[in-house]
């Protein structure tokens, strides 16, 4: 069994990530949620981006449309925060897609509805 790739970081951005559901629990808006982590990520001195733009490169050209990341945290982790009832394969395949078209390694999913947080560490 190898290392968990990001351990330091993954540590890092979920106690932010459980602070902020500790604070507020379920039920509000996704745009509330990356609001409170943004906040979070500030006090803690968490180096983020919100709303990463990625382009995508198809042969020679780049295509109209882009991918936007809810956040890149340590400018390798992609973090995707979602407010559902239930987390769903297009959810992960959303994440899986930032991956590649990002570079990085891993994804963190996280979905903020339930009574407790719940999340996935996608890695590819």
């Amino acid at each position: 069994m190898g290392d968990i790739i990001h351990k330091k970081e993954s540590y890092e951005v979920l106690g932010a990530l459980f602070e902020v559901h500790n604070n507020l629990g379920g039920g509000f808006l996704e745009i509330v949620y990356g609001d409170a982590l943004e906040y979070e990520f500030n006090l803690r001195g968490i180096p983020f981006e919100r709303e990463k733009r990625y382009d995508v490169n198809y042969k020679d050209i780049v295509l109209k449309h882009h991918f936007y990341a809810d956040f890149v945290v340590y400018d390798k982790i992609v973090l995707e925060i979602k407010s559902v009832k239930y987390t769903h394969e297009a959810h992960i395949a959303q994440c899986l897609n930032y991956l590649k078209v990002s570079g990085n390694k891993l994804a963190i999913l996280a979905n903020f509805e339930s009574e407790r947080l719940d999340y996935q560490r996608i890695v590819l």
